[in-house]
Parts: structure tokens; sequence; C-alpha cells
């Protein structure tokens, strides 16, 4: 006789037998979890609870691209732009949005971070290029160096250094010319963690600061002259060259193109980004305090009074800042004499204006999913966004105008999602599914669910933007009005499951960009949180900002018997940190991570063949999920160490860390990638050594001079991963720890983090 097991989907009873598991279509064909699929219809979950912000952004240049550009400018007198790629390169366009050609000026062959055209330019060729390179010495490895273009074409032979400086943390990010004709140069402090070289009050050097310099005269042995004026001209204790000090990293400076009064954007450390009026001699406070913000306050400082920021951004909004432009178009004259800037990690975009002293109309002007890494103002006053991850340059234009108006749901229990929220059980249609590695966060446990609503499909790893397939693994992408759902529990006392407390759930929704795909894997993913209550019932739309709570936690092993736990609910742009292009928006529901057997009420299944079975992909799979590749539980000790390693790190970091995810180290934590590829064997950290005896990003052998792990085992500032979290994960340091001491004496190098489908 054969067995029969009786499965209920939300309201749908059916019978599933040993046949019907296997589709009753013959041999070979895998077992599905769910016999069909069934449609989820009561979605709620549309349009936004925010009011709609008034601009977006539009390609400007459509028949032009560039690899990770980050800086740009006029080019005075030609009727060009000059374009800076991270890479080296230099390039020309065309100041006419049609252009579809651009020419290469030359490649410095090194890191480059800002670009800048002599105001006389057309009648001596000068560019001047700011670039950081390993391979100098360190005190030595950022410079400034004039290139002669003759006939739009630099050699690399015409190359004077201006000047240099060390190399560190951080670097610089701009230089451009004044209306004084002199040219500014920022640096930055040199430093990974909390200014650990204490340079930020420091005016011997030329880190931590703004230069100006005069690039038409000479000093002896110097391609430079010392503006008279610069404040601290005549003193032995400090550098001539310094305008302006006490700055941690200011990513991209400008001038008024009217007033001539000079803005900076700063990029701050643990809570706070800032947009300064950089002053002549001023003082910026860093790292006696991030922005207005106490820091290190007994650290030394200057006597001198410290700058107040004119607006500052808390990182529930922005994580690294991009300095802009006081615009003067015609386009969009209601923006006229606004400074408008942006935010690298969450593609926000605000403007204020500023008279005497006083900000007005402070505000956002839109939410993008670009990576906003520098501005560019055109001849006419019009502005330029730079695209790190796309190569585009974009433009704000006008909002269109709201079709309908949707009440967003208030509670958990509006969205559609759950038929009983109390018990947490699914609406019809929602399915839920599990991952092989998951992301730590302060020892929750996590239920996740996924609605795809009517009948809307997935394309199967069509999402291969922007590092490319095999370099990095394809997405999933997902058809409009998708929810991604994840529910948040904690045990209220340690080990005891019957204790667990819900905190939130959070929600991604996907709303499709009008119009046809734009070709370069931009989506729209918005994230939000409900947060439940005492009773357990149900749970509430956080507000945009995020907040935090405070609990006791019960623990025989904890002094006391207890601890308290703090939890961060995260702003709505805080989502966006990790949900990334690069990332491919979705972390947990790809094919490493979903390729493996889920519950589905009695009957354990492999996820992909069960979507594959309910004609959820777009077209059949051409192979059953065990011949493609997957990553590891992390936690499962039958499986290989290097393996566990390898996945904590891709489900954990590599969201940051990889190309273009918004890390500031130059490495990858992909678990597809070989130990060689990732760059991080034997690797100088860029970021700060933490006082370590000859720290690399990973030392074979060596997890005390290993700085991934070294940054695992800190607590507070510092600390990896430093996202959504505040308790170390014990079991994973240990893990790490022992994968590094057992690197050598195999042929680690070629090994990845990946089960191929030929092994499962």
């Amino acid at each position: 006789m054969m067995h029969k097991k009786v499965v209920r989907l939300g309201r749908c009873l059916f019978l599933a037998t040993a046949v019907g598991m296997l589709g009753e279509v013959g041999i070979g064909v895998e077992p599905s979890g769910l016999e069909s699929r069934v449609e989820w219809t009561k979605s709620n979950v549309k349009g936004s609870p925010e009011p709609p912000n008034p601009y977006v952004v539009q390609v400007a240049y459509p028949h032009v691209q560039f690899e990770n550009p980050v800086a740009g400018s006029v080019v005075p007198g030609n009727g060009q732009l000059v374009i800076a790629e991270v890479e080296g390169k230099i390039w020309f366009i065309d100041e006419d949005r049609e252009t579809s050609q651009k020419k290469l000026v030359i490649d410095v062959g090194t890191r480059v971070y800002g670009v800048a055209a002599h105001p006389e330019f057309e009648s001596n060729g000068y560019l001047f290029v700011m670039s950081i390179s390993a391979e100098r010495e360190p005190d030595v490895g950022s410079r400034v160096s004039r290139y002669k273009v003759i006939d739009g074409v630099a050699s690399p032979e015409s190359e004077v250094v201006v000047i240099q400086w060390p190399t560190g943390g951080h670097n610089g990010g701009c230089l451009g010319f004044g209306p004084d004709g002199f040219l500014y140069i920022s640096s930055g402090d040199g430093s990974g963690i909390a200014d650990e070289l204490k340079t930020g009050q420091d005016i011997t050097d030329l880190l931590a600061c703004i230069m100006r310099i005069d690039v038409n005269g000479q000093s002896p042995g110097k391609h430079y002259a010392i503006p008279l004026d610069n404040p601290f001209v005549g003193r032995e204790d400090a550098r001539p060259e310094i305008y302006s000090f006490g700055h941690r990293q200011i990513w991209k400076f400008s001038h008024d193109r009217k007033t001539g009064m000079m803005w900076g954007g700063e990029v701050g450390q643990d809570l706070w980004e800032m947009v300064y009026v950089i002053k002549k001699g001023g003082n910026y406070g860093w790292s006696v305090k991030e922005g207005s913000h106490p820091f290190r306050p007994e650290r030394p400082r200057q006597e001198t009074p410290i700058e107040k920021p004119v607006v500052e951004h808390n990182h529930n909004d922005f994580r690294s800042i991009t300095g802009g432009y006081v615009y003067y178009g015609e386009r969009l004259k209601e923006l006229n004499q606004h400074y408008i800037y942006g935010d690298f990690d969450t593609g926000k975009i605000w403007s204020f204006k500023y008279d005497r002293g006083e900000v007005n109309q402070w505000s956002e002007l839109a939410d993008t999913s670009i990576r906003l890494v520098s501005f560019v103002e055109e001849s006419d006053g019009e502005i330029l966004l730079i695209d790190y991850a796309s190569g585009l340059l974009h433009e704000l234009a006008k909002a269109p105008p709201v079709k309908e108006t949707v009440d967003f749901p208030t509670w958990l229990s509006e969205t559609g999602l759950f038929k009983d929220t109390a018990r947490l059980v699914p609406e019809d249609g929602v399915i839920s599914y599990s991952v092989n590695s998951p992301l730590w966060s302060d020892n929750a446990k996590k239920f996740r669910h996924l609605a795809i609503p009517n009948k809307g499909m997935i394309d199967f790893d069509d999402v291969r933007y922007p590092e490319v397939p095999p370099a990095a693994p394809p997405g999933w992408r997902f058809p409009d009005g998708t929810v991604a759902v994840k529910t948040f529990a904690v045990e209220m006392e340690k080990g005891n499951p019957n204790s667990l407390r819900r905190l939130e759930t959070r929600i991604l929704h996907h709303k499709k960009m009008d119009g046809d795909d734009n070709g370069y894997g931009a989506q729209v993913w918005r994230g939000y949180t409900y947060v439940w209550n005492e009773a357990q019932t149900d749970a509430e739309l956080l507000g945009k900002d995020g907040a935090d709570i405070e609990f006791v936690v019960k623990d025989k092993t904890a002094e006391g018997g207890q601890y308290l736990q703090r939890w961060h609910f995260p702003s709505r742009s805080e989502c966006t940190l990790c949900h990334t292009m690069a990332s491919r928006y979705v972390l947990g529901i790809t094919t490493l991570q979903m390729n493996k057997d889920h519950d589905y009420g009695g009957i354990v299944a492999n996820q992909i063949d069960t979507f594959n079975h309910i004609g959820l992909f777009t077209k059949p799979l051409e192979k059953p999920a065990k011949q493609l590749s997957k990553i590891v539980d992390h936690r499962d000790e039958t499986q290989p160490v290097h393996l566990r390693a390898r996945s904590y790190l891709m489900s954990n970091c590599s969201h940051c860390h990889r190309r273009w995810g918004g890390g500031n180290a130059d490495f990858s934590l992909l678990a597809n990638k070989t130990l060689e590829d990732a760059a991080v064997i034997g690797v100088a950290p860029g970021q700060g050594g933490f006082q370590l005896k000859d720290p690399a990003l990973i030392v074979p052998g060596e997890p005390q001079r290993s700085l991934i792990y070294h940054r695992m085992t800190l607590k507070g500032l510092g600390r990896m991963p430093h996202v959504a979290s505040s308790i170390k994960d014990e079991a994973a340091i240990d893990l790490i720890r022992l994968w590094i001491e057992g690197l050598p004496g195999k042929e680690y190098l070629k090994e990845t983090g990946v089960v191929s489908g030929d092994s499962n």
C-alpha cells in the first residue's frame, strides 16, 4: 500500500503521495515540497508610507558609460568634461547630452580619486590628477601629479609630481581650483579607526587637512609655491600648505561659482556625516569631535575654535556623504542657490538654501538606488551625478505626478501576508523558506517568508550586474510587488525555545522601475520594519528613522544570571546599506543560499526543486538542484572547516566586501572566489592596523595578526560585522580562528567556499 501524508497549505488541503512527490512524470524528477502553486492575491503592500519625493534621477548622458568613475569636472575653454575612473583611466567627453564618444586622455596605472583641469587649460594643457598607490613608499603613496595634454592625449612621461603625502586609511577625495586660481587638495587622516595616528589636530603634516597651493609658481625644490595669505605661513610648527584642518575625510568639495564660498562633505565615523563651510584656517574638530558631537574630547587639540557643521545627518540616513555644489542651472529653477549633496551608501539626495548663516528649505530631494560617488558642475550650472556602480552620468528631474494614493498598512495584520498574525501563519500563496548560512543577528531566531503576487514569476539567476558571473554569483530577478519577509525573535531565557519573543518583522518590497529594464541592474527595493507589541498579537509599522530598545535576557552562564541586550530597529535608509545593487538586492533568496532542503509542513524537499516544480520560475530549470552550487551551514560541524568559514564570511560580510559593495577595503569575501582572487591572503590592511604586529587581512596560521579575525573579536569601535549587531558571535569567531590556524600546509589559495553541483 502506498503511504499517504496529509499536507495543509494555507486553506488548501491535499493528499501528497510518494508518486505525487515525484511529480508523477517518471524517474529523475526531483521531489517537491509543494504539489502546486497557490497564488497570493491579498497583498496590501502597495505604495509608500512617506509622501513621494519631489525629484527622481534620470540618465543625462545615455550614450557614454564608464568603469567605476569617481570624479569629474569641466575642462575650461574646450566644451568638454573630464571624467576619472578609480583604476586610473582619464577620459574627455563633449558637453553634449547626445555624445556617444569618449576619448582616453591617459591611463595613469594606479588608483585615482580626483581630477581637475587648469583654469588656463586651453593654453597650457595642464591636467592635475590625485592618485594613490600601495607600490610607492607609504610616506609618499598619495600624490597630485600634473600631466601635459596635447591634442587630447597625455603621455605618462609628461608627469610632474606636484605634491605627495602619506597613504593610510583615508587618503583624500578631491582636488579642484578655487576662484582665486589656487589648487585645493583634500587629504584624509591616514588612519583606519578613530584617528589612530592622532593627526586630526596635528598641523605639522599634510594629513587630515585641505591644502591650498599655487601651481603657477615654484618654491625652491618644489613644483608649487605657497600662497602668501595661507593661514600658517611663517609658523615653524605648521605646514604652510594647510588651508583648513581637523578633517577625517572630506569627500568632495566645491566653490560656489557666484559667491566663492567653499563647501565640503565630511565623511564621519561612528554616527554622523557633515556638511561644512570651509574657512581659511578653520579647525573642523576631528578627532576631538565628530561633527558637533564629542568623539575623543580628552585628546590634545589646537587652541582655535572648532567650526560647527552647517547640517549633519546621523547614520540612520547617511553613511558616506558625497559633497556637492550650489545649483545655478536653468532646468530646476526652484532649486536655484540650493546646495545639493548626497550619500554614497543610501543613494539619498538632499539640499538646503544657505543665507547669512541660516539653513532654509533643508529637505530630501530624491531617494535613489545609485552609488553617488561625485557631482560634476557643468559649464551652464547644471549638476551631474556620477554613479560609481553603473558608470553612468545622471541628473535630477522632477518626479512624475502620483497617479493614486494608497494607504500603506500600519499593522502587520493589514499587509495581507499572514492569515493569523499572532501565530505567524502565512496567507495562502505566501511561502516559507530557509537559507544555508544565516546572517548573525545577536542570537535572534528568524522566520522567513516570500510573497509573490498573483501570477508573478522569478527570473532564475538573471541578475548579473555589476560584477558579472563567474566573478560573482548571479541573483534572482523578482516581479513587481514581491515582498520578502523576515521575523526576528530572541529567547528571553537563553536555551529555552519556549521563551522566544518576537521583536520585529522586516519586509522588503519590490517596485518595478518604470519602463523596460535599464540594462544595468538597478532595482527599487524598499525596507520597512514592523515592531511587535508586548502581547505578541501584532506588529506596528515603525517610523522612517528607526529606534532602539533594551531588554533583559536570563542566562545562567552570565554574571548575575542575566544580561542586558540592546536591539536596534533599522531605519528605512539603513536597509539600503546591505541590500545594494552590488549584492543583487535580495541577500538570502539566491541559488547558493536556497539550494537546500526545507520543511514544508512535514514534507522535506529542496527549495529550488520545489520552486521549479510549482512553476515559480519563468523558465523550467535545465538541471535539478543537486547539480547546482551551494554554500553550507557554517554552524554544521560535520562540514569541512574551510567551507564553513567561507560560508560565514559570504553570508555575513560579502554584501559589503565585494566589488562595488560599499566596503572601503579592496577585497572580496564572496565564497565563489578562490582565496587568491579574493585578495585577502597577506594583503596589508587599507583601513588601519589596530596596532597589531605586521598585520594583514589574513595571515595563514596566525589569526592574531589577521585583521578579519581581529575585527570580529572587538567590541564597539572597529568591530565587524558592524551593521545590525552588538553581540559578538563567539562560535563564528572560534570558527574563523580555527580556519586561519589550519591554512598553512595546503593548497588554500585555490580553494573556494562553494560546493559545486558535481559534489552535491
